[in-house]
């Protein structure tokens, strides 16, 4: 409707209404639903619609948030490509096209340097040591800095645990088999594949399986088995590698609209919070509980065959990641401080995760039975 003849019309009614007031004959009318603190967002995602994981859980995050406010802040999320691009929700929340988005931060380093190291970064945080360092050595003070210029405030809400290196159709035995490959590969564990030689090419994970069966690429990694599977890449490509030393507990991000956030009520920020940290652990969670099923059946009915990156390689990528994240630290201020923060909390947190989890995790495999 245009404006004038809206307006017309609202003052036609408001004639109306006060001479049927003034007879006594008619009520007064419903106010708004904003007037009623009531709010409906819409959230857009990277992923296609009832992905398992990261689709699900953030549809789940959405209803959470809808039933934690008895519907005065209604989330309605729109699936990859259904509002924006997969690979545009930043902008997206940054323009106000959308109040909110989920997906992974190293989607956005044409932004910053430093955005990719709130998702994960090669031979860095588990998924436990990432919220660690977000939520309790600093992290988080430096993200909200980091994306203060953008009109965003952002949250961890999902974390997809240690990865696969993924899906090759041919093997990879020395450092010369990575020279001019294709990979599908995002953030800094592409730019190490750069460094080794791979030719690398970012592209949605809906878009993956049609470019591993057409041969545009020749090897792509996404999540790991429970995804994986669903994706059929199994179909496409023989050879699964790991280990995911690219992404060892990649934490995804629920982004919102700063001037939207600043103008919801106290507990209806806390409400977002609070469900986008219980995100965090139902997605991760998620991975866990179905990733082993998962593998068992690419294994043991679709005949993929595992295979570990040689040593010597790793090494390489090791090296070559510490280039990288010496680029990144030198990219501006903020990348700096970002990193020298990251960097200390992982000296701290490094030496009690191999006393304490790697001890035991190793312990595990010793030959004595359990509940046989």
């Amino acid at each position: 409707m245009k404006r004038r003849n809206f307006l017309q019309t609202a003052a036609a009614g408001t004639v109306a209404g006060t001479v049927a007031g003034a007879a006594g004959t008619v009520s007064s009318l419903p106010k708004p639903a904003i007037a009623q603190g009531l709010r409906e967002w819409r959230l857009v995602t990277s992923w296609p619609r009832g992905l398992p994981g990261v689709g699900t859980g953030t549809q789940r995050m959405a209803d959470s948030i809808t039933r934690m406010s008895d519907g005065r802040l209604k989330v309605k999320l729109y699936a990859a490509g259904e509002l924006v691009p997969a690979l545009a929700c930043f902008d997206a929340v940054a323009d106000g096209t959308a109040e909110m988005g989920h997906d992974a931060s190293y989607y956005h380093t044409n932004k910053s340097e430093a955005m990719a190291m709130y998702t994960t970064f090669p031979w860095g945080l588990t998924a436990g040591e990432m919220s660690g360092w977000v939520h309790h050595a600093g992290g988080q003070e430096l993200w909200d800095e980091l994306y203060a210029p953008f009109g965003i405030k952002p949250f961890l809400a999902g974390n997809t645990g240690t990865q696969m290196l993924g899906w090759f159709r041919r093997e990879i035995n020395t450092l010369e088999d990575l020279k001019g490959l294709k990979f599908r590969t995002p953030g800094n564990g592409g730019k190490v594949m750069t460094k080794l030689g791979a030719t690398v090419i970012t592209l949605p994970g809906g878009e993956i399986f049609a470019a591993l069966q057409s041969g545009a690429v020749d090897a792509a990694e996404w999540i790991g088995p429970y995804n994986d599977l669903s994706l059929g890449f199994y179909q496409v490509a023989q050879y699964y590698y790991s280990p995911g030393y690219h992404e060892p507990g990649s934490a995804l991000q629920l982004m919102i609209n700063r001037k939207a956030y600043e103008g919801l009520p106290a507990d209806l920020q806390e409400i977002v919070k609070a469900a986008a940290r219980a995100a965090y652990d139902d997605m991760y969670t998620e991975y866990v509980a179905r990733s082993g099923l998962a593998l068992r059946t690419l294994v043991q009915d679709h005949g993929v065959q595992l295979r570990v990156v040689p040593r010597d390689i790793l090494i390489a990528m090791g090296n070559a990641a510490n280039e990288v994240l010496n680029d990144v630290r030198g990219n501006d201020d903020i990348s700096r401080r970002v990193v020298e923060s990251y960097l200390a909390y992982r000296a701290l947190v490094i030496p009690w995760t191999r006393v304490g989890e790697l001890q035991f995790l190793n312990s595990r495999n010793l030959p004595f039975p359990h509940g046989t």
